[in-house]
């Protein structure tokens, strides 16, 4: 098979029309061929971003000598392959709750479509667990498995290989968060305008984004992968460089664990197409748009949710409600979410500090506050999407509460504001790399978030 050798990112390009696929080459990967269409990222298969080259002031790309750089940001398991590829069967029971689980996270997720569903309790009552074990109970609730005759030991497979490519080590992007995003999905996908509608591969396609919305996130936002000259960013031009990273590395997963290759070629490329689309759809930088779009839809009331095109315009909506929730929780669960997403972005301004580059807006503990930071963020991001998805739905039950808890949470923020910031309100932007900004320009300056 002849091939064609790209410098530019270490793609390898298949000069067969009938090859039409790309293949990932990166240090420590095992590559993967993809298959027609879209091109998949190999699991672990970037390397680790070396600090060494921030030494350099020139950027000359030499590098430098002056400090030995002991932790090192890198992506999920580089230089590891997977328990999985070296044939090591997962210890976790296959079972959605077998004896070995308490009765309490059995009981919990009978209450699975609850607002107050607390994920923090129920991750760690599954020991750590919580995506796969929801996961596996929402594909069953959903008659998923059934529907689209999906093996059961490899449907775990797979979802074992999703929680395990989120980095625990992040305070917010990690596992515990694709599973927030997870059951918020769910609650959405219930809701009466749009439940009638969907199909068992809409709820199958919103499940799934939602899971691996954030995959192999590496704890820093687009920015700081850009001024650091990551290959992420040269291989996705600047542009919505951690959700395609997100994206391509979940079609790598679903190849990799072939838990779809029993359906027909076509659909499986379908699906590989609107889960890039979902996943897309999150990056904040494209917030206007969206919202732009969903005023036009409900002001003309020309949505139709028996076309399909539709029908995935209201589940990206759905998907960006869910990834920005958090202040829309009850104040304990909404709290903790904040100190966690602030934490990380703290740890990226020490890390841009310690290297001598700019410091990322809201990421200098110094200056940034938790409460400024997210009285902005509901300010500008959180409140205007949360009131038109509250249009689309007709004020139902689950947006009146979504905005009373959002309400109420603003209030707690702006009493815990330093004393000198409250008489001239808060200007801060938003609590996460990926969903920062003030609603203008500042989305297109800052991009992407941790």
């Amino acid at each position: 098979m002849s091939c064609l050798m790209v410098e530019r990112c270490g793609e390898i390009l298949f000069e067969n029309p009938d090859q039409n696929a790309k293949c990932v080459c990166m240090l420590g990967d095992i590559r993967l061929r993809g298959q027609t269409g879209v091109p998949a990222e190999r699991r672990g298969s970037y390397p680790f971003i070396d600090f060494r080259l921030l030494n350099s002031t020139t950027y000359s790309g030499e590098i430098g000598t002056k400090k030995k750089v002991k932790r090192l940001l890198s992506f999920q398991r580089y230089f590891h392959a997977s328990r999985l590829l070296r044939g090591i069967i997962p210890q976790a029971p296959l079972h959605l709750l077998d004896e070995d689980y308490l009765g309490q996270a059995r009981h919990m997720l009978s209450k699975v479509g609850m607002w107050d569903f607390d994920i923090f309790l129920f991750d760690r009552l599954t020991n750590g667990n919580s995506l796969v074990t929801l996961l596996c109970h929402l594909f069953n609730t959903h008659g998923l498995i059934h529907h689209f005759k999906l093996d059961m030991v490899t449907l775990h497979r797979f979802l074992v290989m999703v929680q395990e490519d989120y980095h625990s080590q992040n305070p917010y992007h990690n596992a515990v968060h694709a599973a927030d995003v997870t059951q918020a999905m769910h609650c959405y996908l219930k809701e009466a305008k749009l439940a009638s509608f969907l199909t068992p591969l809409d709820i199958m396609l919103g499940l799934l984004a939602a899971a691996a919305h954030d995959v192999d996130h590496p704890g820093v936002n687009q920015p700081f992968l850009i001024k650091t000259n990551h290959h992420l960013a040269n291989l996705y031009q600047n542009m919505s460089v951690l959700e395609n990273h997100h994206w391509r590395s979940t079609i790598g997963m679903l190849r990799e664990s072939r838990l779809l290759a029993h359906l027909p070629k076509e659909m499986t490329q379908d699906i590989e197409q609107q889960l890039g689309s979902l996943i897309l759809a999150t990056d904040i930088n494209r917030q206007n748009e969206f919202l732009t779009r969903l005023k036009a839809h409900l002001h003309n009331k020309d949505l139709r949710l028996q076309d399909a095109q539709d029908r995935h315009f209201m589940l990206q909506i759905a998907l960006k409600c869910a990834d920005i929730c958090n202040p829309c929780r009850i104040w304990e669960m909404s709290k903790q979410w904040s100190e966690r997403v602030c934490e990380e972005f703290y740890r990226q301004g020490e890390l841009e500090q310690k290297f001598e580059l700019e410091i990322s807006p809201l990421c200098n503990q110094q200056k940034d506050s938790i409460p400024s930071i997210q009285i902005g963020f509901m300010s500008y991001i959180v409140e205007p999407l949360f009131r038109e998805w509250a249009h689309f739905t007709g004020n139902s039950t689950l947006s009146e509460n979504m905005l009373g808890h959002l309400a109420h949470n603003k209030a707690q923020w702006k009493s815990l504001l330093p004393r000198q910031h409250r008489s001239r309100g808060s200007s801060g932007s938003g609590p996460d790399h990926d969903h920062a900004g003030q609603g203008t320009e500042s989305e297109e300056q800052e991009g992407d978030s941790p």
